[in-house]
């Protein structure tokens, strides 16, 4: 059993992981902005220092998964100031306690971090072909990628990065900033008129199976890996709108279709050999499945009937 802090612990990938842990038999803290009553819990903010530095005077962590960060790159855009002291201040923070108290990290980046890649998406990829982040949110993630590779090599900090695509899935609650899973689900729901680039491809990544892989991490954590957790089936957004629709048993009549989207990358496919590897990795929850199950808690979530 481990003693594991998740920063960003109450969030749609934070709070099933808690779970995941401790039903492993670890014990889990939590650190996140929200009030909660949960009993292993720190209110934070992980862009200031002191306040994360009263909890590693306090307590001896084995590990620390740190998922606290702003996200989405529209959200990067209208608050770029909070996103960059969230991102990479807050990463810089958990480096240098990181350095003095000597935790493992587990660190969530991003797909955003390929950028304008436009061939299959293997973690080497960044370091070796170097593509250009798009937006704010993808160059703050890259940001940090690079601050967790200059402590190991300057200080031996010892770090686990890992790359989601397009993870989605029950807890996501709804905002304009948000995956396009929440988006077009919500929205659908409420028959809200939205709109679906066609141009463009992704690897999409139930919550389930992203915090599983993750939760395995400490029990084969190799320090400096990256590593990438997705599907391995690649859809156009039509179809993933299309298959909502389908669920819902509605019509298209309030979806605009457009081509591309500007400053966004067009395709996202992902390589997981190396998950599937080292962190048994596996998807075993089809999209519309995930879907399904995503729809079910929104309609429970927001009382619809």
């Amino acid at each position: 059993m481990a003693k594991i802090l998740i920063t960003g612990g109450l969030g749609a990938v934070g709070a099933p992981l808690t779970e995941e842990l401790e039903s492993r038999g670890h014990d889990v803290w939590v650190g996140d902005l929200p009030w909660s009553e949960r009993e292993k819990y720190f209110k934070c903010d992980v862009s200031q220092y002191r306040q994360l530095e009263k909890i590693f005077e306090e307590h001896n962590f084995e590990y620390v998964y740190h998922l606290a960060a702003e996200f989405g790159r529209k959200n990067g855009e209208d608050f770029y100031e909070t996103m960059w002291e969230s991102n990479a201040i807050g990463t810089k923070n958990m480096l240098r306690l990181q350095n003095e108290y000597g935790f493992r990290m587990i660190f969530s980046s991003s797909s955003e971090v390929y950028g304008d890649y436009d061939d299959l998406m293997k973690e080497s990829v960044p370091l070796e072909e170097g593509p250009r982040q798009l937006n704010d949110y993808a160059i703050s993630k890259w940001v940090n990628e690079q601050q967790i590779l200059n402590a190991a090599d300057r200080h031996g900090n010892e770090t686990v990065r890992v790359r989601f695509f397009n993870t989605y899935g029950p807890g996501e609650k709804f905002s304009e900033y948000r995956s396009v899973v929440c988006k077009f689900c919500y929205h659908a729901l409420h028959d809200n008129p939205y709109h679906v680039y066609e141009n463009h491809h992704r690897s999409f990544t139930y919550i389930g199976d992203t915090v599983r892989t993750l939760a395995n991490i400490v029990d084969s954590f190799k320090p400096g890996e990256v590593y990438n957790i997705a599907g391995e089936e690649y859809y156009d957004i039509k179809e993933l709108s299309d298959m909502i629709l389908d669920i819902l048993d509605k019509d298209d009549d309030k979806v605009e279709y457009r081509g591309r989207e500007e400053y966004n990358t067009l395709n996202k496919r992902a390589s997981v050999e190396k998950a599937k590897r080292d962190l048994d990795h596996e998807a075993r929850v089809s999209l519309e499945e995930g879907l399904s199950k995503t729809i079910e808690w929104m309609r429970d979530y927001y009382d619809l009937d």
